[in-house]
């Protein structure tokens, strides 16, 4: 396969930046998406030109770390999968193929296709986590969960923090991200005696950020590549509703 790259160049955070097209060339479509860029990178490298930059870690579509938007949409539009496990089946031979960063204030770009995403950690410094010390490791079945939330609670915990759903909202809103890591644990026992306050210091924490308000257009959603429902952000709007008239 051959194929056109645009890719969008950006020295760093005070730079501007602008859209560099590559030539893609003998590319073999088993290939995934990240090791076609190595191997574009590889020829970067070998004329003395600068690589392009960009984020990768697990490649098994686990950790999240890859970022990018193809051809205008996060992960490149192949629903339930991560750029990492996007192959260049997918594309076609000759085609221009346009790579961008994520997109949002909350996420400024360092270097061409990399984006601070730390904002998600300090969301879930404010809360997201069980602060009580439960001594040693209690048996498996010392607090019985139904299997309906017990299922719910890992459909949430199943977010990889990729942060797609702010790339692909028009308002870059985190709420898709958000509301499941508070879902996760407010479902369960042990996240209970926490949960008005989780909910709040989380909510707040990404208002301070600077994402954006929810519209419920759904694009978080369909981008998502672990298919997060947005029956969770329903659900943290509920709690987070309580928990105020709680605090009143």
């Amino acid at each position: 396969m051959n194929l056109t790259l645009k890719v969008w160049r950006q020295k760093d955070a005070h730079s501007a930046g602008r859209l560099v097209e590559y030539a893609a060339k003998n590319i073999i479509p088993e290939m995934s998406f990240l090791e076609m860029l190595d191997v574009v990178n590889e020829e970067l490298i070998a004329r003395g030109e600068e690589p392009i930059a960009f984020d990768s870690d697990c490649r098994e579509g686990i950790c999240g770390t890859c970022s990018l938007v193809i051809n205008g949409i996060a992960h490149g539009g192949l629903r339930g999968t991560t750029v990492c496990q996007l192959h260049m089946r997918h594309f076609q031979d000759g085609q221009t193929i346009v790579i961008e960063p994520w997109r949002a204030r909350a996420f400024p770009v360092l270097k061409d296709l990399v984006t601070d995403r730390s904002a998600f950690d300090r969301i879930i410094q404010a809360g997201g986590f069980i602060s009580v010390n439960t001594g040693g490791t209690p048996d498996a079945n010392c607090l019985p969960v139904s299997k309906t939330q017990s299922d719910l609670s890992m459909d949430a915990a199943a977010c990889i923090g990729c942060g797609a759903c702010v790339a692909a909202c028009k308002n870059a809103s985190a709420m898709l991200f958000v509301s499941a890591k508070a879902s996760h644990l407010n479902l369960l026992p042990q996240g209970k005696p926490e949960k008005d306050r989780r909910v709040s210091n989380m909510v707040r924490q990404m208002d301070a950020e600077g994402f954006g308000n929810c519209t419920v257009t759904g694009s978080c959603e369909a981008v998502c590549p672990k298919e997060i429902s947005l029956d969770f952000i329903a659900r943290m709007n509920r709690d987070y509703g309580a928990a105020i008239l709680k605090n009143k």
